[in-house]
């Protein structure tokens, strides 16, 4: 199952879920969350809660629409801290968990990311690239992600208390170059995260490391696959 980031959609994973499944051998589901991409428009803001409240919203409604009752998680920014919430609300139906380049809790140097992506985003032109994915919701898109990051009421916002309740192994995958947050994240992701986890961080590599290196993220995923599959973890 993978899990969006802010501003991103079924479409901006690109090939990446289909190469996944053939390197993988398993079934790759994506999905458009509420206000998103194809999705119905979401009506009003983002509340302070939105991260934790995905897996009680629309992720529910997917497993329980296609029958899920077992998975592997795999969220990529925002979408990690989604994931996390979801491994922690179906401990005993989630058998691993994956974060790319998730964000632990909000600090200077995410809030200075999207201040940057802010001011380039109010540059001409730049709106009509959400448009290409997100049609009449772009502008909504963009105020979710930039409004309520920046707001007080999500400035002690963080995952500590997911990842005390997350029993299934964990592979954190994080750019050393992540333009939205250093390696404290994942560092905090694995030292919080009750089962067994493993940290890998890309060399030469920004917030989007499936399509910066595909071939590393991909072979990373499917190791981590195999060892499950082979109950390598202890």
């Amino acid at each position: 199952m993978l899990l969006h980031d802010s501003l991103g959609c079924v479409a901006l994973w690109r090939d990446f879920p289909a190469r996944l499944a053939q390197a993988s051998g398993r079934r790759v589901i994506a999905y458009d969350r509420l206000g998103f991409g194809r999705s119905t428009a979401y009506s009003g803001k983002l509340p302070p809660s939105f991260i934790e409240d995905e897996a009680h919203g629309s992720f529910r409604a997917l497993c329980q629409q296609l029958g899920l009752s077992r998975f592997v998680l795999l969220g990529h920014s925002v979408g990690g801290g989604m994931a996390v919430s979801c491994a922690a609300a179906y401990a005993e139906a989630c058998r691993g968990l994956i974060t790319e380049s998730a964000q632990a809790f909000v600090d200077t140097a995410t809030l200075d990311g999207i201040r940057i992506a802010e001011r380039q985003f109010a540059m001409p032109g730049q709106l009509e690239r959400l448009q290409r994915y997100h049609a009449e919701k772009a502008e909504w898109v963009l105020h979710a992600w930039i409004d309520t990051w920046l707001s007080d009421a999500f400035r002690q916002w963080s995952l500590d208390e997911q990842l005390a309740k997350v029993e299934c192994p964990l592979l954190a995958l994080h750019g050393d170059h992540d333009e939205y947050g250093s390696r404290l994240h994942p560092e905090r992701i694995c030292a919080l995260a009750s089962g067994p986890s493993d940290l890998q961080i890309l060399l030469d590599c920004g917030h989007v490391p499936h399509r910066e290196h595909p071939e590393t993220v991909l072979a990373a995923i499917t190791r981590f696959l195999a060892q499950l599959d082979n109950a390598a973890f202890t």
